[in-house]
C-alpha cells in the first residue's frame, strides 16, 4: 500500500511513518493540507491519513477539495477532535473513517487495511514470469515453491516488479523504499538485492533481477526464466 500522511506535528507525523513503513507500506508526509491536495492530485494512493488540524486550511477543506478533485482513496481523519459534530463534519466531508487521538497504532494500522479492502486497494497479485507477489498474504512464489519475505524486501521486489524492464536508479529504490531513513550514498539498496537474489533467484536457477553498472537495477519482464 501507498499511503500519505498529512500531519503537521513533526514527530507524530514521523511517527505514523516509521510504523507503516516496517510494515511494508510505502509513505509519504505532506506538512499541509496545500500539499496533500497537490501530492493527492498527482499520485495515486491506497489510503490517505488526514489531521483535521493543520496550517493554513484544514483537514475538513482539504478532504473536501480533494473529493472535488475526484481523489478516491479512502481517508482517514485523525485529530484529537472527539466531538461528534466533528465527526459528522468529516464524514458529510468524504472521508470514509475517523480515529481519534491518543490512538493505538495497531488500531490505526487495522483501519488502513480495512479501508484498503474495501476500497479494493493492494490486493493485485503481482506476476513477471512466474514469479508471483501477493499483497495479501505478503508472499512472494515461483511456480509451486512460496518464499517468505521481510518487509523491506517485500517492498523493494514489489517496486522492482511494478516497473518490470525498466531500470531504476539507487536513488529511485531509496526514494520508494526508504524513504529518508538512508542518504543516497548509502549501499542500503545493493545489500537488499542481494538478499533477494539469494531468495527469488539463486535457489531457481534464474536472474530475474540485473544490475546496470552506473545505472541501477531492472526486473527483467520474463521472470529471469
Amino acid at each position: 500500500m501507498r499511503v500519505l500522511v498529512v500531519e503537521d506535528a513533526v514527530k507524530m507525523a514521523e511517527l505514523i511513518r516509521r510504523g507503516l513503513v516496517e510494515q511494508g507500506f510505502t509513505v509519504d508526509v505532506a506538512p499541509t493540507g496545500e500539499d496533500a491536495l497537490t501530492w493527492s492530485g498527482s499520485c495515486r494512493y491506497d489510503a490517505i491519513v488526514l489531521d483535521v488540524i493543520l496550517p493554513g486550511i484544514d483537514g475538513f477543506v482539504t478532504c473536501r477539495r480533494m473529493r472535488e478533485q475526484a481523489v478516491s482513496a479512502p481517508i482517514l481523519m485523525l485529530t484529537a477532535r472527539g466531538a461528534l459534530d466533528d465527526r459528522v463534519a468529516g464524514l458529510d466531508g468524504g472521508a470514509d473513517d475517523y480515529l481519534v487521538k491518543p490512538f493505538s497504532f495497531v488500531e490505526l494500522l487495522a483501519r488502513l487495511r480495512a479501508l484498503s479492502r474495501r476500497a479494493g486497494g493492494a490486493t493485485d497479485v503481482l506476476r513477471v514470469g512466474d514469479l508471483r507477489l501477493d499483497p495479501g498474504t505478503r508472499l512472494a512464489s515461483r511456480g509451486d515453491t512460496t518464499i517468505e519475505l521481510s518487509a523491506k524486501e517485500f517492498q523493494l521486489l514489489a517496486v522492482l516488479m511494478q516497473h518490470a524492464g525498466k531500470v531504476l536508479a539507487r536513488v529511485q529504490l531509496i526514494e520508494q523504499v526508504w524513504r529518508h531513513s538512508y542518504e543516497h550514498r548509502s549501499n542500503i539498496v545493493d545489500v537488499y538485492i542481494g538478499y533477494l537474489r539469494k531468495k527469488i533467484d539463486e535457489p531457481f536457477d534464474v536472474r530475474s533481477i540485473e544490475t546496470l553498472r552506473g545505472a541501477g537495477y531492472r526486473m527483467r519482464k520474463d521472470g529471469g526464466r
